[in-house]
């Protein structure tokens, strides 16, 4: 029996003024999947395209683990795309030849009135050919089941990324000012070590 299930979620957060604009660093998608799904689950195939893999999902007697592919990309202005290109079941055959995941979403950077604030949306559809056991559970309760889990999956990346996001950012403003400020002071390092040097070299010579 084809199944299918949908669920959408949204966010807006206000991002605190800092040194360096938000959109700069909204430009390094991979520092954005690390904010969002944790790292040891997570392999970078490319620059763009990473396989995220997924906590075990629990749908009445069945359990999966989806290992997905997503591509994820920016545009100058800082506005970050997603869009799932590829999906596994492992270990359970049976669904995974039956099995379709369709996650697209975008968080995009709007400055208005001296304040920044990040708006994003996610979408998620899952097509599933269920199990032979499942078929026989009324179907009103199949679908409020699977959109209720692919709801608490997006609410899941929602409280990671308004937890975790500005976090990350914090800590990449403060390594892009502290390498500014090493290499502003290289110069003056080498100049003082020289004159040492020299002062050294004269002192010896006495």
């Amino acid at each position: 029996m084809l199944t299918s299930f949908s669920a959408c979620q949204t966010v807006e957060l206000i991002v605190p003024e800092a040194s360096i604009p938000i959109q700069h660093y909204l430009r390094q998608p991979q520092r954005l999947v690390k904010a969002l799904v944790d790292p040891t689950r997570t392999e970078q195939l490319s620059p763009e395209c990473f396989r995220l893999k997924m906590r075990p999902l629990h749908f009445m007697t069945l359990s999966v683990q989806p290992t997905v592919d997503m591509n994820v990309w920016a545009e100058p202005d800082g506005k970050i795309h997603l869009r799932s290109v590829g999906c596994e079941i492992r270990g359970v055959e049976y669904v995974n030849q039956r099995f379709k995941l369709e996650l697209v979403g975008q968080l995009v950077p709007r400055s208005q009135g001296g304040t920044t604030q990040l708006q994003g949306r996610a979408d998620l559809k899952v097509q599933v050919d269920l199990p032979p056991p499942l078929m026989l559970a009324p179907k009103p309760l199949i679908e409020t089941t699977g959109n209720g889990l692919l709801r608490s999956v997006l609410l899941t990346i929602k409280q990671r990324l308004m937890h975790r996001l500005l976090l990350d950012y914090r800590t990449w403003v403060a390594s892009q000012q502290f390498n500014t400020d090493a290499s502003a002071d290289a110069p003056l390092f080498a100049a003082s070590q020289f004159a040492t040097n020299k002062f050294s070299s004269n002192n010896s010579a006495v």
